[in-house]
């Protein structure tokens, strides 16, 4: 059974930041991306950021280049999102998610994959909320 236990989310300030945790197991992939896509009222998802497992590369989203950073604790099976300089447009949910590698041509499919649908993700979690007021 697959398992995401997601925390870090919350209301900050603009400017502030937030740090997001996801613990996930139980998927037997040999080599996968993981991270996070997000969803605001009334918007489409956007692939923020993931990490590859085989390899440690990473991919961001356009809009928060420069401001996020992914990072994983294997020994722990956990991946860190560590958001700066946040502003009232990164208000969303966000939600963890696991993708095959098998299924990613360049890692920035898994920021590709949001705008099909976040069914199309492998797995996902139930997601968090952040929210950042002005």
């Amino acid at each position: 059974e697959v398992q995401f236990v997601e925390s870090g989310g919350g209301l900050v300030q603009a400017g502030g930041s937030l740090r997001l945790s996801c613990e996930a197991s139980g998927f037997t992939f040999d080599d996968y991306a993981i991270g996070w896509f997000r969803q605001a009222p009334g918007k489409e998802p956007e692939g923020v950021a993931c990490i590859r497992s085989s390899d440690s590369s990473t991919y961001y989203g356009d809009s928060v280049k420069g401001r996020f950073t992914i990072s994983s604790d294997n020994a722990k099976s956990t991946v860190y999102l560590q958001m700066n300089s946040l502003k009232p447009e990164d208000t969303a949910v966000y939600t963890c998610a696991v993708v095959d590698g098998l299924r990613l041509i360049v890692l920035a499919d898994f920021g590709l994959i949001a705008t099909k649908g976040i069914e199309e993700y492998d797995y996902w979690g139930q997601g968090t909320q952040v929210t950042v007021s002005s």
